[in-house]
């Protein structure tokens, strides 16, 4: 059961994973105990599936619960340990606690690089998880450096054409957009889009994310058309695969109403922009950073269609919750 659920989990079929490691955990707390290892490994794909899932809180809640257990049971220093070190940190990065995220992936590389190895595919995915965080934290230049080393390494270490290699490539392609290096990201973003069609499949979340990302670097490109088209169809695949509700989710409306908003279609952008608002509070908090990025975006759109009372009202509430 435990494995068939890893198996739902890589495949992207994340309600069937976190429905099966449900049960699994169930079943291992009763029958072997709730600090056996194997009881802890189900509670770590759990809080990894509440992850990848937008359940940020309950994989948050998890995760640091997990981690408590695995330092007490099997030591600080043990790779499973480490990984949901790492695990959790993902998840700070993911809630906007940015600053947890960093201190904790910086450990989590330090002891990977003792205890496995510079080299040990465990080792690159950590320095992709911080060199991601840095990305968010707006250290661009040191994201850039560390995605370039990682994908160096993982050409060597797990293939061209490995998962892992194929998200450092999305990661940094999306560095060189934020640098704005938008002909390097561009190309990057057509190759690895290509690779992630044909290796994991054309509906693999991590497949989304790279359309996405593509689709926005089009727009900054002033190639509206395309990246209008792209956003349409990252969005209806990302309703059907992760849900309606999912954080990405609601990031690729947050985009497309941003090319609307580009492309002069300023009424379809200003419902859009109030449905991404409405479901980011729900979801993710008032207080997330992507929230009061909505409510900029909403901002400026009323603004643009000189409905500046609301405008005013928003960006006001936008720095008190910002304080």
């Amino acid at each position: 059961m435990a494995d068939l659920a890893l198996t739902y989990h890589y495949c992207g079929k994340l309600e069937k994973a976190e429905k099966l490691e449900e049960e699994v955990l169930r079943l291992r707390k009763r029958v072997i105990g709730k600090h056996h290892p194997h009881t802890l490994t189900s509670m770590a794909n759990l809080a990894a599936t509440y992850h990848h899932r937008g359940k940020l809180d309950k994989a948050e809640k998890l995760g640091e619960k997990v981690l408590l257990l695995r330092k007490q049971v099997i030591g600080e220093h043990h790779p499973h340990t480490l990984r949901s070190m790492g695990n959790l940190a993902m998840t700070y990065n993911n809630c906007g606690k940015l600053e947890k995220a960093k201190m904790l992936h910086e450990e989590v590389l330090m002891l990977r690089k003792q205890v496995i190895g510079e080299h040990h595919p465990h080792t690159l995915t950590s320095m992709a998880n911080l060199a991601m965080t840095y990305h968010h934290c707006g250290k661009l230049e040191e994201a850039e450096k560390l995605e370039e080393e990682v994908i160096l390494l993982s050409k060597q270490v797990i293939g061209e054409r490995h998962p892992d290699t194929l998200t450092s490539m999305i990661n940094l392609a999306m560095t060189y957009h934020a640098l704005g290096k938008l002909e390097e990201a561009e190309k990057l973003g057509k190759e690895v889009l290509l690779l992630c069609k044909q290796v994991i499949g054309e509906h693999h979340p991590h497949t989304l994310t790279a359309m996405g990302n593509l689709a926005m670097t089009y727009r900054h490109c002033g190639k509206l058309e395309e990246a209008e088209k792209l956003q349409k169809e990252v969005l209806l695949l990302r309703k059907q695969v992760i849900g309606e509700h999912h954080p990405d989710t609601l990031t690729s409306m947050a985009n497309l109403a941003i090319t609307y908003h580009y492309c002069g279609k300023l009424e379809e952008a200003e419902k859009l922009e109030e449905e991404v608002l409405l479901l980011s509070k729900q979801v993710i908090g008032e207080h997330h950073p992507d929230t009061l990025t909505s409510m900029n975006n909403l901002a400026m759109t009323y603004r643009a269609r000189g409905k500046l009372e609301k405008a005013a009202k928003l960006e006001e509430e936008v720095l008190l919750l910002s304080s």
